[in-house]
């Protein structure tokens, strides 16, 4: 049980890195969206190698987020609640050795 909240904890982690990334990409041409897919189809270090290649947008210019940006987000802090409660989780049962 617990090695199933571990790793389900850090399978949120993940998807909060490739919202970190696609935050990151709405500052550059690139944009959220495209920087999230790219992250998560790939992995946040790829994702973030190319939003760092990617030209950044000129001064003034709006971030782009979109749409896309907001669901990302509030996905991405659904996340990082469930990886955090399922860390506490996976820690709580192997210090007590609690098994199912």
């Amino acid at each position: 049980m617990a090695t199933g909240i571990l790793f389900f904890g850090l399978l949120s982690g993940g998807l909060f890195l490739n919202v970190l990334v696609g935050l990151l990409g709405s500052r550059r041409n690139i944009g959220f969206g495209w920087a999230f897919i790219l992250s998560l189809l790939f992995s946040p270090l790829v994702g973030l190698i190319i939003v760092l290649i990617s030209n950044p947008l000129p001064e003034g210019a709006e971030r782009k987020l979109g749409c896309l940006g907001y669901t990302f987000g509030i996905l991405g802090a659904i996340a990082l609640i469930a990886f955090l409660i399922f860390i506490v989780l996976a820690v709580i049962g192997l210090v007590t050795g609690a098994t199912m």
